[in-house]
């Protein structure tokens, strides 16, 4: 694990999370796939308030790349917040870095890092532009 705090990004989305009981390991942290699970949980979250359309049965997103960084340890009980912000957008893929922090002190990151999602069409498999309703949510985060 790394301690070294990476540059602060300027979220365009933040969400606290509920720690669970079942998300521990024996060592009292939170399982290492269950990171995955808060951010998933994180993105729907952001992707349910926009106002129009972001799937359907002409596209639909699927996560193609993943990288985390873990740096400290999330212990039970704890109070976590999710960040989300946008690192790219391009033609059918974006790549949304995320922060996981204690939510009380944003400098205690647990872990950081990116997800490609790349929306493709649930008939044929190939990717297919982005919906105007996430660009247009793009255009108006923060860079």
């Amino acid at each position: 694990m790394t301690t070294e705090t990476p540059n602060t990004p300027n979220p365009f989305f933040i969400t606290p999370m509920e720690v669970r009981w079942q998300d521990l390991d024996a060592y009292n942290h939170v399982n290492n796939a269950n990171y995955l699970v808060y951010l998933q949980e994180a993105r729907i979250k952001w992707l349910q308030q926009l106002p129009d359309k972001w799937y359907g049965e002409d596209g639909a997103p699927v996560m193609a790349h993943s990288e985390l960084n873990y740096r400290l340890p999330i212990e039970w009980p704890a109070d976590i917040q999710i960040e989300l912000y946008i690192n790219r957008i391009g033609n059918s893929s974006m790549t949304i870095g995320h922060r996981i922090v204690t939510s009380d002190d944003a400098t205690k990151i647990h872990c950081d890092g990116s997800v490609t999602m790349v929306w493709i069409s649930p008939k044929t498999g190939r990717p297919v532009p982005i919906p105007q309703a996430i660009r247009d949510a793009a255009g108006t985060m923060p860079a």
